[in-house]
């Protein structure tokens, strides 16, 4: 017999998660249709699979295993490179056809999203149920795409209902059904529920969704944190975690990372890539108007092993040319010429606004000015003719020797457009067709 707390039937809340079935596959279907139902793969420029089609799961390959082991898998696999420019696209197509069913809703990464449809019944004249499945069936139409999709009070069960029924599928979970989607979910399954508060509650004797939600309010509240009792309440139907639309607008870190190939204990190559990861998370810092207080950086071995360095900086800053010293040091720190290594990455952390950086007596506000002013030009070049088309010298070796890609470039990144650059191309995601 169910609890009373899971028979709610009416729709106090209705949240959509939709969810892209396997998507970068999906988009290279969606542009190459010669390949729709093959088992392809992204990541060539890895080496490790970044995503796999259906096609290819059903012989086992997935996610995060090397491509040599995918083929012994799958002889007839097809790779392919990973091509983010046009799967970025894709999503923001996808996002926006979410946004003529209502103006709430949260990009929660590339390929997934939250929607609050709350109310629009009367607007679109559907009900809730014929909305989740008109949505899916847009995307489907105008995108080229298929995604899962889940109904439900919260935006923890809305998770629980998209993935329940993948490739493509549309599932509701109404209050009275809660229990009856619970029941055999384990508990580490949950959305937002990490190892360690899986494995505590394991201790607890709760090994299902089904026995969390139905814990005490008061054992919940004694034993757990406030994220922890928010997703047992979300569980319970109660929808408390909202769906922020709009972009992020501010951000605790800002991580760059590049993995390339072949593995290389050149010091000047590395310490390139390295400073190359400072100016991509330095734009991104100075796009939300915010500052740095402190820089991790890192190396990463060929045999997987990370050393890593962190600084505080003198004065908050987004600025590479600033922060550039401490990067030299930390590098000169870390690297060590018998060792071969396969990525870099910059980590800007304990980020403030820009207006609460102020300076002290013992620095120079007209080379500070001076220095805010060239980035100004800098971030304005950039965006006309595309990232890192001005960049500091030490980055330049990139441009020479390449960015230590694996397998061949997209077909996307080969071609350009009337009235595109190198660095600068429209949104607009090339069909391929035989004629």
């Amino acid at each position: 017999m169910q609890d009373l707390i899971f028979s709610l039937h009416s729709w106090p809340r209705a949240i959509v998660h939709i969810d892209a079935d396997a998507f970068f596959a999906s988009c290279e279907e969606a542009i190459h249709p010669e390949l729709k139902g093959k088992p392809i793969v992204t990541g060539a420029e890895r080496g490790i699979i970044a995503c796999a089609s259906y096609a290819a799961k059903a012989y086992g390959v997935e996610r995060g295993i090397p491509i040599q082991e995918a083929k012994r898998r799958c002889p007839n696999l097809i790779v392919l490179p990973s091509d983010y420019e046009t799967y970025s696209l894709f999503s923001r197509r996808m996002f926006s056809v979410l946004r003529h069913f209502t103006p709430q809703v949260e990009e929660y990464s590339i390929d997934e999203a939250f929607a609050d449809i709350t109310g629009m019944r009367r607007a679109l004249n559907m009900s809730y149920e014929e909305i989740a499945l008109a949505i899916r069936e847009k995307i489907l139409k105008e995108v080229g795409i298929s995604v899962s999709v889940g109904l439900s009070l919260s935006k923890v069960l809305a998770k629980v209902a998209s993935k329940y029924r993948k490739p493509g599928g549309v599932t509701f979970i109404p209050g009275r059904e809660i229990a009856y989607f619970l029941k055999d979910l384990p508990v580490e399954k949950i959305w937002g529920i990490g190892p360690a508060t899986s494995a505590y509650l394991h201790k607890l004797g709760v090994l299902t969704a089904l026995e969390f939600a139905r814990l005490p309010e008061h054992v919940v509240r004694k034993r757990l944190t406030k994220p922890g009792v928010e997703i047992w309440r979300e569980l319970r139907g109660e929808s408390v975690l909202p769906v922020v639309d709009g972009e992020k607008e501010t951000y605790a870190s800002i991580s760059k990372t590049k993995t390339f190939s072949p593995p290389t204990n050149d010091p000047d190559y590395l310490y390139a890539h390295l400073l190359r990861n400072l100016e991509s998370a330095c734009i991104k810092a100075r796009r939300y108007d915010l500052a740095a207080g402190g820089l991790v950086s890192f190396l990463k071995q060929q045999n997987f092993e990370i050393q890593a360095a962190e600084t505080k900086l003198n004065r908050p800053s987004s600025y590479p040319l600033e922060i550039s010293p401490f990067l030299r040091e930390q590098f000169n720190y870390l690297y060590r010429p018998h060792n071969t290594y396969r990525a870099t990455g910059v980590i800007l952390i304990h980020l403030k606004p820009e207006e609460q950086v102020s300076y002290s007596l013992f620095e120079d506000p007209i080379r500070a000015e001076k220095t805010r002013l060239l980035y100004h030009a800098v971030d304005e070049i950039n965006g006309k003719y595309g990232k890192h088309t001005l960049h500091l010298a030490s980055s330049h070796l990139i441009e020479e020797r390449g960015k230590g890609k694996r397998g061949e470039p997209t077909y996307r990144e080969t071609t350009t457009l009337p009235g595109e650059t190198k660095r600068k191309h429209i949104g607009l995601p090339l069909l391929h067709l035989k004629l």
